[in-house]
């Protein structure tokens, strides 16, 4: 059997992120057992204490067994853990380190790559999270090579999982690894789940990152958002704040962590997105309301943001 832990953390962290888990293997244990296999999993939760609080006490976690007394496991959950609550889990860091070193794989769920990053085993590799937190885990890992549009990412036994309940997705993906694809359909029929979902991106919303302190820059971004449909090139911008085109681009990429093409296609998008979400019937005037005139160029743009096409989004988000 596989022995799993999964990490109790301390302080914030999401609930069904440790529960949705356990639940998981434990369903895909039941299911081996009716179908006359042996169950696959020896699943346990991992704390520091013997008791976690969340949600300011409403609810509690008992784990059956702390790090030390873990002297060897085969697979560690990483659930979401809140940022503000890394410091108090950093405990966790030596004893994830060291198991890998000795062969356990490693998977983080959400914004539990936050936790994961911090042993140092994401540098260089490839990684998801949550799409609101990926400017965020950026600046605080900059080692790490962050795919934000990613559901899953799987590489050298080290996985992580987007957003929210895509945490699924990853748990499905293991099961399908350790036991198969007919384990994974089931599982996915009986939680009625999608699977082999692979792009997060059409859940994203794109809000500007404001957050810094170059004034002319947040200006231009504010320039920006209010003329959406209007066609706004880089020399234009750079020359109504009087900077250099080429020193504008370097102090809008290190402020907003986008180049300013970037920036200005993903609000024209984002603003798209809200205009097909609300019904709009007729892409084109979609289209041109957010100053774009070529067809192609705006379909390849929509694409390539969202991971679905105009049509494809029209119809999964349009208000009925």
């Amino acid at each position: 059997m596989k022995h799993i832990s999964i990490i109790v953390p301390q302080g914030d962290s999401i609930l069904s992120s440790i529960i949705g888990p356990y639940k998981t293997f434990r369903s895909a244990n039941d299911y081996l057992v009716k179908t006359g296999r042996s169950p696959a999993f020896d699943i346990h939760l991992v704390g520091l204490t013997k008791e976690t609080q969340l949600y300011g006490g409403l609810f509690s976690v008992h784990p059956d067994a702390m790090i030390q007394d873990i002297r060897k496991t085969d697979l560690i959950i990483i659930p979401a853990v809140q940022v503000g609550s890394l410091e108090k889990n950093l405990e966790f860091v030596p004893w994830i380190t060291q198991q890998y070193k000795h062969g356990a794989e490693i998977a983080s769920l959400c914004v539990g790559a936050f936790l994961l990053a911090s042993t140092g085993l994401l540098d260089g590799r490839k990684c998801t999270t949550h799409w609101m937190a990926a400017d965020l885990f950026r600046s605080k890992f900059p080692k790490v090579n962050l795919i934000p549009e990613k559901i899953i990412t799987d590489e050298y036994g080290i996985y992580t999982s987007g957003g929210a309940y895509s945490f699924l997705n990853l748990v499905f993906h293991l099961i399908e690894k350790y036991c198969g694809r007919d384990l994974k359909i089931f599982l996915s029929k009986l939680m009625e789940v999608e699977i082999d979902r692979d792009n997060q991106s059409q859940f994203s919303i794109f809000t500007g990152q404001k957050d810094h302190e170059d004034e002319p820059i947040k200006k231009a971004q504010e320039y920006i958002e209010s003329n959406v449909g209007q066609k706004i090139s880089v020399d234009q911008l750079a020359g109504l704040f009087l900077i250099s085109r080429r020193n504008f681009e370097r102090r809008f990429k290190k402020a907003t962590a986008n180049t300013p093409v970037e920036y200005l296609q993903r609000v024209k998008i984002e603003a798209a997105k809200k205009s097909l979400e609300a019904g709009r019937p007729n892409i084109n005037e979609v289209m041109y309301a957010v100053g774009y005139s070529d067809v192609k160029a705006f379909r390849t743009t929509f694409k390539k943001i969202t991971g679905v096409s105009p049509l494809d989004y029209r119809r999964r988000y349009k208000t009925p």
